[in-house]
């Protein structure tokens, strides 16, 4: 039996049994000195690699080395893996693919990155990041005092020792169309192939160890998305704040919205939501958008097939958007040279009018622009069809009635010319009063309510020393024009409701009517835009807030086909009536930190929780009928003037 005693270290047995070993190991003819040990290992060096190694050798045994780096390129960021599981499902739970991210890509991965992966006869899954993980590379227990003092001590991370898997969602299967049809992404070929690149719903499960790779191509990234190549430029596709880059010049992928009718009416007839909070850049986006819908060269079918441009109509609550006229100073050269590059219209539009609402003793300053200004003032004859406007308060289902007979028939009385203050004195009396009591047309209580409210109506509304708008038909609606009724100087809210419900009223009864008493209104495209919509618009229980949201749902419904589009700008999209909101096909959604404005735009949920995170200027697109839901990063310089 060996006694382990012999083998401690410092042992003089030890040592000197060991060097016996070695000795004996190496051969007899060792060499004695140091000078000849060098000039044999010299020697050796030179000797050739073939001879390496030969059991003829006298000397030390000198091996080849070999160059142990693979050969090719690495191409694609992984490989799909199969450990865990590789299904495509119709039910996108029971879907399984997750792909093996090599070390040196793992830096560069985020969630929501958009990959591709190649079945063997060429067609593609594309698809995105939905999750990412680590996993143990070997079966250990690395949660013991062991491994953590010595992560504590040191500062590398070693990234072979962990698996790296991401999880994918398959979006689309892109195909070549070898029949030469328009592509999903607006007929671009898709690299060296001369059919038109198509997508389909995945039908179809990738094999193990396909290679994943980032996807750079446009028209491939496009064609997965579902993004048309042509329309209303809204922003850049990007993932997490970041702009998705590509191979190609421009770098960048320019999201735009469907206006064509290709594939039915253009999206703008189905119209849109801009909602953000404070400071989160959705005038800006707003500013942006209806500066591409004003381009001299986009226009719209009409049913007698004439074509004409968009005709814009917005409401300003904070007087803003009359500075549309102006170019904005803070643009350079490089900065437009590279928006006209990526076909985005830009520069102030010439054709912009703020249309005033006159108030009686209240001034309108507009000294931030220098669009043509022109006052308008609401004739009382417009309370005759919309009975509504002179409701200063809630009417119960009892006297909204008696308020509509005695307009009846104090213009049966008057004509269309009574004002609103020979309506006042008519109510004054008390024989009038007296009689529809009698009569039991009105009860005594009833007229005084009624009477009560519509003394609430602000002074100085109706009547004004300025045109009546409805003299202004062809000055509000202008083929190519923008006209910007601004509010922010009118004395109370209920004004401002005044206003903005008068006006829109009449745009919408004009669009929407067979006999319409505008022939200009109802024969030109229009887009009815509104700022702080969930003021005017607010579900409510008084009967004119219902009728209100009534006439608006009617536009929101028939809007398509007489060419009306809403475009509606909130901070509060929770507040907006849902019979209209249902309607709105097209949701930007900007930065929002209230949680039941978030749920309320109703957006898929992995993108519903980036909402309270993003900066300004990133939104969220959800539009159905355009593409995939995707983030975007608006412009960093408005189109038109903004601000100070």
């Amino acid at each position: 039996m060996v006694d382990l005693g012999d083998f401690e270290p410092g042992s003089d047995e030890s040592a000197s049994g060991q060097a016996d070993s070695n000795r004996s190991t190496a051969g007899d003819a060792a060499p004695s000195t140091s000078e000849e040990t060098d000039a044999e290992a010299t020697s050796a060096d030179r000797t050739p690699s073939s001879a390496a190694g030969s059991d003829d050798s006298t000397g030390d045994v000198a091996f080849e080395r070999y160059d142990a780096a693979p050969a090719g390129q690495d191409r694609g960021i992984g490989a799909i893996a199969v450990s865990q599981g590789l299904r495509v499902a119709e039910d996108g739970d029971d879907t399984s693919l997750r792909a093996y991210v090599t070390t040196g890509n793992r830096d560069t991965v985020r969630l929501g990155k958009y990959l591709l992966v190649p079945y063997p006869d060429d067609e593609l899954l594309f698809s995105r990041i939905t999750a990412l993980e680590y996993a143990q590379e070997f079966q250990t227990d690395d949660a013991t005092e062991i491994h953590a003092r010595r992560a504590m001590r040191r500062d590398e991370f070693e990234e072979r020792d962990y698996k790296f898997v991401a999880s994918l969602d398959p979006l689309a299967v892109l195909f070549e169309d070898e029949s030469g049809g328009e592509s999903e992404a607006g007929g671009s070929d898709a690299g060296e192939s001369d059919g038109d690149l198509k997508r389909r719903m995945v039908d179809r499960v990738p094999k193990p160890g396909a290679v994943v790779a980032e996807a750079t191509d446009p028209d491939q990234i496009k064609t997965g998305l579902k993004i048309p190549g042509d329309g209303i430029f809204l922003g850049h596709l990007s993932v997490g704040g970041e702009k998705v880059r590509t191979a190609a010049q421009p770098p960048t992928i320019d999201y735009r919205l469907r206006d064509d009718y290709d594939h039915g009416d253009p999206l703008v007839f189905r119209h849109t939501l801009v909602a953000g909070g404070t400071g989160s850049g959705k005038t800006h986006a707003t500013k942006n958008v209806l500066r591409q819908l004003l381009a001299e060269d986009r226009t719209y079918e009409m049913d007698d097939g004439r074509s004409a441009r968009l005709a814009v109509v917005q409401f300003d609550p904070q007087d803003e958007y009359a500075q549309m006229h102006d170019d904005n100073p803070a643009m350079d050269d490089a900065t437009a040279r590279r928006y006209e590059r990526e076909g985005i219209v830009h520069g102030g539009h010439d054709d912009t009018l703020a249309l005033v609402p006159k108030e009686d003793g209240v001034p309108y300053g507009g000294d931030n622009h220098r669009a043509e200004q022109l006052e308008f003032t609401i004739p009382f004859s417009m309370a005759r069809d919309r009975p509504w406007l002179v409701a200063g308060s809630s009417l119960n289902e009892n006297q909204y009635p008696a308020l509509k007979h005695l307009l009846e028939r104090f213009f049966r009385e008057y004509g269309n010319s009574g004002t609103y203050a020979e309506f006042l004195t008519f109510l004054d009396d008390p024989a009038l009063r007296e009689q529809l009591d009698e009569s039991g047309r009105v009860h005594e209580s009833t007229f005084d309510a009624v009477k009560r409210r519509v003394h609430g109506v602000p002074n100085g509304v109706f009547d004004q020393s300025a045109r009546p708008i409805t003299e202004l038909d062809h000055q509000l609606v202008r083929p190519g024009g923008l006209t910007v009724v601004p509010t922010y100087h009118l004395s109370t809210s209920r004004a401002k409701e005044l206003f903005v419900l008068a006006v829109s009223s009449m745009l919408i009864d004009d669009k929407l009517s067979n006999a319409p008493d505008s022939n200009r209104i109802k024969e030109t495209p229009l887009l009815l835009g509104m700022d702080e919509a969930h003021n005017f618009l607010a579900d409510a229980d008084t009967v004119q807030a219902r009728k209100v949201i009534s006439k608006f749902t009617e536009a929101a419904k028939q809007g398509r086909k007489e060419r009306l589009g809403l475009f509606l700008v909130t901070q509060d999209p929770q507040d907006v009536a849902e019979s209209v909101f249902k309607q709105i096909n097209t949701r930007l959604v900007l930065n929002l930190g209230d949680e039941d404005a978030i749920k309320s735009v109703n957006i898929p949920p992995e993108l519903e929780d980036k909402v309270p995170y993003m900066e300004k200027g990133q939104a969220v697109v959800y539009s159905p009928d355009n593409s995939e839901p995707v983030e975007l990063v608006g412009l960093p310089v408005c189109l038109t003037r903004h601000g100070e």
